[in-house]
């Protein structure tokens, strides 16, 4: 196996995890700083730490990334399959974030898998796309829906009759710990995607076995490019989350992030699915904000939204098929 062949496609998989965090920063931190409670260089900084650190929490996830996907291809033709899936992933990531639009970098990578895999000839197992993958891309947006109307309901209840300025100035504290928590989901959930995806070029490399443990290096190698990318801020994204979809007070703030970070952390857990971070804190606050009244919601935005979550993965398919077709042809 070209020892070059697997530099190339770590060095693509750790480029895209900076992508991935830049363009994902905006899911833990908007709400935090379009109320305040944060400024957008301490956001940043804080989602950073916490990427790094739920990066080494667990490897569900990466598991299903390796091995519940698509089949382990082999030798240069699979290290070929793997570089045209990043590709796939990363050129989507790249237009998304050109436009401002929250789509997720989990479903580009999925969907760039496929692709590859399907252009490349590798099989892929439709079942742990459909259960681990699809399913979860519908369920997860309506469970931070309902969630986030219901957790701001019970917060409008609980805090009826506080003052509204001093309520206000007390969620605008708490939304530094739900910050905190989104971030630590997002590392949770998003390092391991790739540190599946490199475990993968490992071994069709015959450097790792398959069904070993992820080495030490390659966790700290994903947590630290998620967490460069994160501080390196996505601001376009950011706005349209913050803003455009609904304008936020420090309680929804917290609302939104406290269902995003519950669901993400019970999905890796207990799941072990890969969901996407976009999907769930989106969701949560337009549930969130469908509380106050459901017009408040700038539905057309969200419509868009929604309608770039459905070609995600088809466009990174395509994206992914056509760059193993001109690898192919340079260099296998």
């Amino acid at each position: 196996m070209d020892t070059f062949a697997l530099v190339v496609t770590i060095g693509v998989a750790l480029f895209f995890t900076y992508t991935n965090g830049f363009h994902d920063s905006a899911n833990a931190i908007a709400t935090s700083v379009s109320t305040r409670a944060l400024t957008p260089r301490a956001a940043l900084a804080m989602a950073a730490v916490m990427n790094l650190a739920g990066a080494f929490m667990g490897s569900g996830v990466a598991k299903t990334v390796s091995e519940g996907v698509i089949q382990t291809p082999e030798g240069s033709k699979g290290m070929g399959i793997l570089f045209a899936a990043l590709v796939g992933a990363i050129v989507w990531n790249l237009i998304t974030w050109y436009f401002g639009l929250p789509s997720s970098s989990s479903h580009a990578l999925f969907g760039g898998m496929v692709g590859a895999a399907l252009a490349g000839g590798t099989t892929v197992y439709w079942n742990g796309v459909v259960d681990k993958i699809v399913i979860p891309m519908f369920v997860s947006p309506v469970v931070g829906l309902l969630a986030g109307y219901l957790v701001m309901t019970v917060i409008l209840w609980i805090f009826r009759r506080a003052n509204p300025h001093k309520a206000k100035r007390g969620f605008r504290i708490a939304q530094t710990v739900s910050a905190a928590g989104m971030a630590l989901g997002h590392g949770l959930q998003d390092a391991q995607k790739t540190m599946g995806i490199v475990v993968m070029a490992l071994v069709i490399a015959d450097v790792e076995d398959y069904g070993d443990p992820i080495p030490v290096w390659v966790k700290i190698a994903c947590a630290l490019m998620l967490s460069a990318g994160t501080y390196a801020g996505g601001w376009r994204i950011m706005r349209t989350l913050g803003r455009k979809i609904i304008e936020l007070d420090p309680p929804q703030g917290f609302a939104a992030e406290t269902t995003g970070a519950s669901i993400m952390f019970g999905s890796a857990f207990i799941f072990h699915a890969p969901i996407s971070t976009t999907h769930v804190i989106t969701s949560a606050i337009m549930g969130v904000g469908a509380t106050k009244r459901v017009n408040a919601v700038r539905w057309g935005v969200a419509k868009n939204i929604v309608l770039g979550w459905f070609i995600t993965m088809p466009a990174a398919a395509a994206v992914a098929a056509l760059s193993f077709g001109l690898v192919n042809l340079a260099v296998l």
